[in-house]
């Protein structure tokens, strides 16, 4: 029997032959378009070989692998988790993001709105905790949301799913586009948990207009995008809740584990609460 290849290891491979840039040199892409895409370890690989020399890879320090964990924030109905399977015109998610391997804590609200794009509004969190939400994170999520969408923000948010996972960040030297790696990602709510296989690599184009080279590449090898999102998927396995368009995504990347679900899971079965916990501000 032949083992599977770890992406991994092989991520960790392309980024020490790739040449180098610093965080300075990376684009902020604050308002961007995302575009995801789920591809084996060999993949992979044809798509490194070719972007050739026209991407660099993040380094900070000697690093160019990073380890992330993300804890995200949710109501007792699970708005945000509905918002997105409903594919709602606005919606939002709330998480805290913690970079294990140097770079801090933040806490980042990701805006879904009429333009169709993705706006990320943060803010340091390095002096409180990641599974918590102080008075001034309240503020900055009531402030952005009113503002930016004009939607009063739910009384209550609470952590419901972690994420752990490994990221390489591939740079495009010729224009205002990255390429996120991500591997290893296991989701955990109490005590269950949920890995991803590891013989595939989450890919995230983030580009200003959609327009990026490698999703022109990734074309070219067959490969589309999909409709994909770390906290749902998370949800949706942990919980067993429908997971509609991303079911085909959850069946082929993340394993379910139901058997260990803890009797605080329950905090999510009121989905009849949704339509009154948000409303739009005219």
């Amino acid at each position: 029997m032949v083992a599977e290849p770890d992406a991994n290891v092989l991520l960790a491979g392309i980024a020490a032959t790739v040449p180098p840039v610093g965080l300075e040199e990376v684009p902020r892409l604050m308002s961007r378009v995302d575009r995801k895409y789920i591809v084996t370890a060999p993949t992979m690989a044809a798509l490194a070989a070719e972007l050739g020399d026209r991407f660099a890879v993040l380094r900070i320090g000697a690093r160019r692998q990073f380890r992330y964990t993300s804890t995200y924030f949710d109501t007792p109905g699970l708005l945000t988790f509905h918002q997105h399977r409903q594919d709602r015109r606005r919606r939002f998610k709330l998480r805290t993001r913690t970079y294990l391997d140097g770079g801090g804590r933040w806490l980042e609200l990701k805006l879904n709105g009429a333009r169709g794009g993705t706006d990320k509004h943060r803010i340091p969190y390095d002096d409180a905790p990641g599974r918590a939400l102080t008075r001034e994170a309240m503020e900055f999520v009531r402030d952005t949301l009113l503002s930016e969408l004009h939607l009063v923000a739910p009384e209550t948010l609470a952590p419901v799913l972690s994420t752990d996972y490994r990221r390489v960040t591939l740079v495009d030297v010729a224009g205002s586009a990255r390429l996120t790696c991500d591997t290893g990602l296991l989701c955990r709510d109490g005590g269950a948990s949920a890995p991803a296989r590891r013989d595939l690599v989450l890919l995230e184009s983030k580009s200003a207009d959609g327009r990026a080279l490698v999703d022109k590449v990734l074309r070219g090898l067959g490969v589309r995008p999909v409709t994909v999102s770390k906290y749902c998927l998370g949800v949706a396995a942990l919980r067993d809740l429908p997971a509609n368009r991303w079911h085909p995504v959850l069946r082929r990347y993340l394993a379910r584990h139901p058997e260990k679900r803890q009797a605080s899971l329950a905090y999510s079965e009121c989905p009849r609460v949704l339509a009154s916990t948000c409303r739009t501000v005219s």
